[in-house]
């Protein structure tokens, strides 16, 4: 059995650690990642780095090598990469599972402002505050460059490329992070409003309770809907059983 995991997530990387650790000589399993980290945390298995060219350029990678089951377990905003998922399981029969992490939901105490969109995140900011804590990662930031008198700091794994804010420091780092860190993010540069994708989990999460400690807005980004009808695991050791391995 083939099973090939859409990756570049903590899920997708612990699906692939579980189905190796599953001691089936007969079940091969390759991880694909887009390529656009430059030193990516490879899984076990298999790996594979770039793009398929579409939903037929998968398609036709599903027949070639033999692919019996199709895991996207990529970030919940990449929706260009699960609709093609979708496309091209429906168009080679090749059973089709979505691995998603829970969404975020506000607890008491949050100052929550939901955004369709990064377009529509940044124009809630002039009313917030001056000193934006991006945490959006470095793609999309052309979104954020139009607000004057905006203060960004950028937090992602590798340096963004322009266009981005003209007012902004880039904090290199990656997940998870501490609660204590957070803090200190926030105070050490004098945050007043943070954006964030709801991208879920519990690695980037202490950012919202460092939020809501020091009262601020926090502006949340509204994950896309998937594709209609694929079925979802919540957490790789759901997807295991669904894959019925």
């Amino acid at each position: 059995m083939h099973v090939l995991i859409l990756g570049g997530t903590g899920e997708a990387r612990r699906l692939a650690e579980l189905l190796a650790g599953t001691a089936r000589p007969d079940l091969r399993v390759t991880t694909s990642l887009a390529g656009r980290v430059a030193a990516p945390r490879t899984p076990p298995g298999e790996l594979r780095v770039g793009g398929f060219g579409g939903a037929g350029g998968l398609a036709d990678w599903l027949r070639g090598h033999a692919v019996d089951a199709l895991v996207d377990a990529t970030h919940p905003f990449a929706a260009g990469i699960s609709r093609n998922a979708a496309r091209a399981a429906a168009a080679t029969g090749v059973p089709l599972l979505a691995l998603r992490r829970p969404g975020w939901t506000p607890v008491e105490g949050d100052r929550w402002h939901e955004a369709g969109s990064l377009t529509e995140a940044a124009a809630l900011l002039p009313a917030l505050g001056t000193r934006v804590f991006l945490t959006t990662g470095r793609m999309g930031l052309a979104a954020f460059a139009a607000p004057d008198g905006l203060w960004f700091l950028v937090r992602s794994v590798e340096a963004p490329e322009p266009p981005y804010p003209p007012r902004m420091e880039v904090l290199l780092d990656r997940g998870p992070f501490s609660l204590a860190g957070e803090r200190e993010v926030l105070r050490r540069h004098r945050i007043d409003v943070l954006v964030t994708k709801d991208s879920g989990g519990a690695a980037t999460a202490p950012k919202l309770t460092a939020a809501r400690e020091a009262g601020l807005p926090v502006v949340v980004v509204r994950r896309p809907p998937l594709p209609a009808g694929v079925p979802v695991a919540c957490d790789p050791l759901d997807a295991v059983r669904r894959l019925a391995l």
